[in-house]
């Protein structure tokens, strides 16, 4: 985070269903901070079954993530704040009904 773009890796063995979770889900974090075009998401790469992709979260995106669910963010688990993005990350895609593993 720290001013700079920050990206996600993602794996699913499900790719065409999680794809379309994560975009809704990204799509609705941009409504909530009022950002348009603030994340991007890459081609697939597929292996034994599961299904890689990154989404880029741009700096705008995630300055809007840090004012307004902060802390939130703050309370997930981990000891460095990149860690606790990606934990709050991968219960926000979980609520959502996405069954992936983020990075």
């Amino acid at each position: 985070m720290h001013g700079r773009a920050t990206i996600l890796e993602i794996a699913t063995t499900n790719y065409e269903i999680d794809l379309e979770i994560v975009s809704k889900a990204m799509a609705e974090l941009q409504s909530l901070c009022e950002i348009k075009e603030g994340f991007l998401i890459s081609k697939p790469m597929e292996r034994f079954g599961w299904a890689f992709f990154k989404v880029l979260i741009k700096i705008e995106l995630l300055s809007g993530m840090e004012l307004k669910l902060g802390d939130q963010i703050a309370k997930s688990k981990g000891k460095k704040i990149e860690e606790k993005f990606v934990t709050f990350m991968t219960k926000f895609f979980e609520s959502k009904n996405a069954k992936v593993k983020v990075k």
